[in-house]
């Protein structure tokens, strides 16, 4: 993960630092010092992170750091921005490969199904209570503004 973060922040020009929690304790131990000297948050696609979202997003409240998640949820229960797969599309196309396997067809045969549809949510009320103006360009190409 190290040097795919090196190398990311190489090609932008900017410092990116990892702060790991594998756990919900360590993801409970995290404090606003832990972000000091962040511009931002950027959150990855994780189970035990969707599990544990509300502390993550105080986290970020609580460090006073705009923040983009992988998921729709975190917007609604209060995150900044989420863009990623819409997973309920997800489930429900990942039930044609079901269909298909239990027909007969061979897992191996089937075709890599990528996302084909994803999510840009914009919480206002968050962006408003950390002080954001937000371009309307920016609010016009969200699927769904939360005010």
């Amino acid at each position: 993960m190290t040097d795919f973060v090196d190398a990311v922040s190489t090609a932008l020009g900017e410092r990116l630092t990892v702060v790991a929690a594998i756990s919900p304790a360590e993801l409970a131990s995290l404090g606003p010092s832990d972000l000091a000297g962040a511009d931002a948050l950027a959150v990855i696609p994780d189970a035990m992170f969707w599990n544990h979202r509300a502390t993550i997003i105080a986290l970020a409240e609580k460090a006073r750091i705009p923040a983009i998640y992988p998921e729709r949820e975190y917007a609604d229960d209060g995150g900044l921005i989420a863009y990623g797969p819409d997973v309920p599309d997800a489930f429900r196309r990942a039930a044609g490969y079901v269909d298909r396997i239990l027909r007969g067809a061979k897992p191996g045969d089937l075709p890599i199904d990528d996302a084909a549809k994803f999510d840009f949510v914009v919480n206002l009320r968050t962006a408003h209570a950390f002080g954001l103006s937000l371009p309307p360009l920016f609010l016009a190409r969200a699927d769904e503004v939360i005010e």
